[in-house]
């Protein structure tokens, strides 16, 4: 596979080809309009080894044009090699320049590393350098000026540093020039955008921070969006404008889900190369209304029942930091309340996969590919296909599903919400872009049953696979409580000794309400009466999703 890409590559039209002298040894260096990449001339048993890098067999190595940072010159006489750590002898006089660039690791994580090369003339390596650097120019995706925000809070408020020392560097390093605006409280960040930002003078916006300053961050671009667009996104059946500037996320969070769900992992380093590179990736945006009333965005999850309950806990132990997390999680398991309800939900149809199928969203994701050629579809074809689901929708056959019951949880989410606490996430396999989301429902069971649902989440053992939990692939749901809802067995187990009457697993008499609250991407929404509606590939964010594998395929051997 590897020789028939490079092949394939090798194929276009040469830009600039010489003999250039790399790691000791001199090389034929070609660059066209995709890759650079170059063969040892002399190919010794001794330094063969270092230029099998494409197959055991090939005697090339190359780089993607894409995952290049920048060409620049070097220091005449020798340089410390980055990647052995020592000096690289080098004929007398000789100008090198460095090409940086985006290498694959482990874990999905990716790094800045640096190729040598030597020139026998200052000509020579100028016009490479100069080459080089006119093909990264084109590259339009890239971006040149950034809005960045930092919350000094998230997380262990290390935002600040995070940016100082490991992002800013590669931004300079990448000519991009930043405006940096150190948020000092909360929704800061969303005011500015509204009131103050020219968000036309930039590329994009990168969020140095949590999953919360990223809601914040597309909240504020949506909504300006809608309201430059004339769109009223307080109607539940609107359909909503994406968003044209794309958003970048440094992870300085408690969670980073976003960030772990759309890279494949949390690490500032690789998220600041997926900006320096230009990276796009869709996601797909919920919007939740109460009464035909906007109530808020969200692109990870909405939780009602446990993960709501832990949530309203949690926001009292703040001063705790990530930790409030684990204390109101296990409080909220021992009391083990649950609630009574009806969810209606319209299933997606279409999809070629589902909830269970395992396998998860990855890049290129050929069913999200197949959601952006449905968004490519000329306005006659939209009017035809919202009319057929008009008809669906409004038919006797029910294509709505109702299912009346008492639940632990409610869940509904747009991406997996993988965290490193949870590599597969909440539904390992719900994808970024393809305009639907996954409706978790966990229905009464006992806590051991409870347990081992959660404990599931942390494992790769099916977290579905259990009569108590089912899962659906949706793209509109609605929840309605019931005025008397079951709470916890501990307040049963009080009502029963009181009035005798009342049994573990009914409701209890007498007046008022008792419900649950919704978390919705962190934040308490204040009704549980709710509308969901998914907007497909409404925000662009710089990633690319996650990839196949580990490590690169295109990465030369060093």
């Amino acid at each position: 596979m590897l020789l028939q890409e490079f092949s394939v590559l090798e194929k276009q039209p040469t830009l600039l080809s010489s003999q250039l002298f790399y790691r000791n040894s001199v090389a034929d260096l070609t660059l066209n309009r995709v890759m650079l990449f170059w063969k040892r001339v002399d190919m010794s048993r001794r330094h063969a080894r270092s230029f099998l890098c494409v197959s055991k067999d090939a005697k090339n190595t190359f780089l993607l044009l894409n995952d290049i940072i920048v060409a620049r010159e070097t220091e005449e006489g020798g340089q410390k090699n980055k990647q052995g750590g020592k000096k690289e002898k080098v004929p007398l006089h000789s100008y090198g320049f460095t090409v940086s660039y985006a290498d694959r690791t482990k874990h999905h994580r990716w790094r800045c590393k640096a190729l040598m090369f030597h020139c026998k003339d200052k000509s020579q390596c100028q016009q490479w350098v100069q080459t080089i650097n006119d093909q990264l120019s084109l590259l339009c995706s890239r971006p040149k000026r950034l809005l960045v925000y930092i919350n000094p809070y998230s997380g262990k408020r290390l935002g600040k540093r995070i940016y100082e020392q490991r992002v800013a560097p590669l931004f300079a390093q990448a000519s991009i020039s930043t405006d940096v605006i150190v948020t000092k409280h909360a929704n800061h960040a969303r005011d500015h955008l509204e009131t103050e930002a020219d968000v036309e003078q930039y590329d994009g916006v990168v969020c140095v921070g949590g999953d919360g300053m990223f809601s914040e961050i597309i909240h504020s671009l949506l909504y300006r969006t809608q309201r430059v667009s004339g769109v009223d996104h307080h109607q539940y059946d609107q359909d909503l404008v994406p968003c044209d500037l794309r958003v970048g996320i440094i992870p300085a969070g408690s969670t980073d889900c976003i960030c772990y769900a759309t890279t494949g992992t949390n690490d500032p380093v690789t998220s600041a190369l997926h900006i320096v590179l230009g990276d796009s990736q869709p996601i797909d945006v919920s919007s939740v209304h109460h009464n035909n009333t906007f109530l808020r965005y969200s692109t990870s999850l909405l939780g009602y029942g446990f993960y709501g309950d832990m949530l309203m806990d949690s926001e009292r132990k703040r001063w705790m930091g990530p930790a409030r997390y684990d204390l109101s999680g296990v409080k909220m398991f021992l009391n083990h309340h649950y609630y009574k309800g009806t969810v209606s939900f319209l299933p997606a149809e279409g999809n070629l996969e589902f909830p269970k199928d395992k396998m998860g969203c990855r890049s290129p994701c050929h069913i999200c590919k197949t959601s952006v050629n449905r968004l490519s579809l000329s306005g006659d074809q939209v009017c035809e296909m919202a009319k057929e689901k008009s008809d669906r929708e409004m038919s006797d056959d029910g294509a709505w599903h109702v299912i009346r019951g008492t639940f632990l949880a409610i869940n509904a989410v747009c991406i997996s919400c993988a965290c490193p606490r949870s590599p597969g996430g909440l539904s390992p396999s719900a994808h970024l872009a393809d305009g639907t989301m996954d409706l978790i429902l966990v229905h009464r069971a006992s806590r051991l049953d409870f347990l081992r649902h959660l404990i599931r989440h942390t494992n790769k053992d099916d977290q579905f696979n259990l009569s108590f939990v089912e899962v659906h692939r949706v793209r509109q749901f609605r929840f309605a409580p019931e005025q008397s809802d079951v709470t916890s067995e501990a307040e049963l187990s009080e009502c029963s000794r009181k009035i005798g009457t009342a049994q573990v697993g009914s409701a209890p008499t007498g007046p008022g309400t008792s419900h649950s609250s919704w978390s919705c991407d962190g934040e308490i929404l204040p009704q549980a009466a709710i509308q969901v509606s998914v907007h497909c590939q409404l925000v662009k964010l710089f990633a690319r999703g996650i990839e196949w594998g580990s490590s690169s395929t295109h990465s030369h051997c060093l």
